[in-house]
């Protein structure tokens, strides 16, 4: 049976005054049926715009080549009315700001109401603000059907969110692409909306991609991980795998400059020195060579594959991955 999704050797590049801007280089992932999987990294890493890709969603100054197919179906090179025949309905988006996703004008019921009308031709407005009332009451919304007619400036941050992912899973999607969906939100709405996410796939068994800074949302919620670097995938393979024993530097430095919970306090926190390269003229060969405490001259100077570990789940493009079980993970 094919993946639910399934990207790969997907290269997306950009043209900037600066020259060409390489987000993504090489990369592959894919979800199955159910499943959690979290890709994590920096900022400019290429996270996003790998998920944006997939959702068609790039502008068209993008390049965009590889394979990028939904449960066995080519979406590069669908026309736009053949992606949006899949877009929130197959493949739904919850994405970072809900307050520049949502129509300030409408009120957010009819918003969701909308997205069910689109994907459900024949249903009538009142069966989709039904549903719609009742979507808002499964994410945590109090009195859903008069809330339902309030505009999205009377929702507080973390109600639009809940809003946002009510109207994603509108029409039972088969995946759910989750684009940092806790991003400016205080800790506690953090994990409420973390349960939301929770509930929400129990509801409806659809598989998801959830993008993210936060490493303890990933250990949290996620079955598998992707750790990116530079537009790469530098590592992957179980969230338990990858946390208990990594096998790139990354990925240890990521782990390296979290605090810990069950610590007595007081212990210094190692960030990773410098800063992520440029994607214009990124670093030759292991683009994580410059700051990595571990490089050798080969770093420099051959492009690492991403390759099964002997006797593990995990895949790493590290020349030096074995070499990893060593070293005392934080």
């Amino acid at each position: 049976m094919s993946p639910v999704l399934e990207v790969r050797d997907l290269n997306v590049s950009f043209n900037t005054p600066d020259g060409v801007v390489q987000a993504v280089r090489g990369v592959a992932f894919s979800v199955e049926e159910g499943e959690v999987l979290g890709i994590v990294g920096e900022s400019g890493s290429g996270k996003s715009v790998s998920v944006l890709a997939a959702m068609g969603l790039l502008p068209r100054s993008a390049r965009v080549t590889g394979s990028i197919r939904y449960r066995g179906q080519e979406l590069l090179g669908l026309t736009e009315a053949e992606l949006r025949s899949l877009r929130g309905g197959k493949m739904a988006m919850i994405f970072q700001d809900p307050m520049t996703s949502l129509n300030p004008v409408l009120t957010v019921g009819f918003q969701i109401a909308e997205a069910v009308e689109t994907h459900r031709p024949g249903t009538k407005r009142d069966a989709a603000l039904a549903k719609a009332a009742e979507l808002l009451d499964l994410v945590g919304i109090p009195n859903a059907r008069e809330r339902g007619r309030q505009y999205p400036h009377e929702y507080s941050g973390g109600m639009r969110q809940r809003a946002m992912i009510a109207m994603a899973i509108a029409n039972d999607p088969d995946i759910l692409i989750a684009d940092e969906p806790t991003t400016a939100l205080d800790v506690t709405v953090q994990a409420q909306i973390l349960e939301v996410l929770e509930t929400v796939q129990e509801a409806t068994h659809s598989a998801m991609v959830l993008i993210t800074h936060d490493l303890g949302m990933v250990a949290g919620v996620a079955d598998r991980v992707s750790v990116m670097y530079a537009g790469r995938v530098a590592e992957t393979g179980s969230v338990f795998d990858v946390f208990a024993h990594p096998r790139h530097p990354y990925t240890l430095g990521l782990l390296g400059s979290l605090p810990r919970l069950d610590q007595a306090g007081g212990e210094q926190l190692v960030p990773i020195t410098g800063s992520p390269p440029s994607l214009v003229h990124p670093p030759p060969a292991c683009a994580f060579h410059p700051r990595c405490r571990f490089a050798q001259p080969v770093c420099s100077q051959e492009t690492p594959l991403l390759r099964p570990i002997e006797g593990t789940a995990q895949r790493s493009a590290c020349h030096f991955a074995e070499d990893m079980e060593a070293v005392p993970t934080p």
